[in-house]
């Protein structure tokens, strides 16, 4: 039988592995503004690797305010996924990647997301790491747990 720590660690292996995208949420001139973004996790979960255009709304909240929370789920869209799903909101602090640490990071994010190619690589787009520094995981709609890396 898994330990409760152990359970938890399979939910979040499994939602950054399994799930394509995530909703990201930023901040700037005293709102909140959220991007649905396709992502992958480093093999250690403490970084969360993100491609965006650097014209885009969400790359100047972050250089603003580097602050970030993403949300991560398998949802289904069912009544059901109130006894089942999962969710984790991951919280951290957002920067444009650069150098060999870009590089090593790219080809990580690429082997997730093939089909982003082009758009990844693009002069015009910035490599986002977030250094996390906690995951809050709910499952069945009402059980929380929180796993702090900081």
């Amino acid at each position: 039988m898994k330990t409760g720590s152990e359970k938890t660690s399979d939910i979040l292996t499994s939602l950054l592995s399994t799930q394509k995208l995530a909703v990201l949420s930023t901040y700037s001139a005293g709102q909140p503004y959220s991007s649905l973004v396709a992502f992958a996790a480093s093999q250690a979960r403490d970084c969360i690797l993100f491609a965006t255009e650097r014209d885009t709304r969400k790359f100047a909240n972050i250089l603003e305010h580097p602050r970030v929370a993403m949300l991560v789920d398998n949802r289904n869209n069912l009544e059901s996924d109130f006894d089942t799903a999962s969710a984790a909101t991951i919280l951290g602090e957002a920067r444009e990647l650069s150098g060999r640490e870009r590089e090593e990071s790219l080809g990580l994010f690429l082997q997730k997301h093939p089909t982003l190619e082009k758009f990844a690589t693009a002069s015009t787009c910035a490599l986002i790491g977030v250094r996390v520094q906690k995951f809050i995981i709910v499952e069945k709609f009402r059980e929380i747990t929180e796993v702090h890396l900081q």
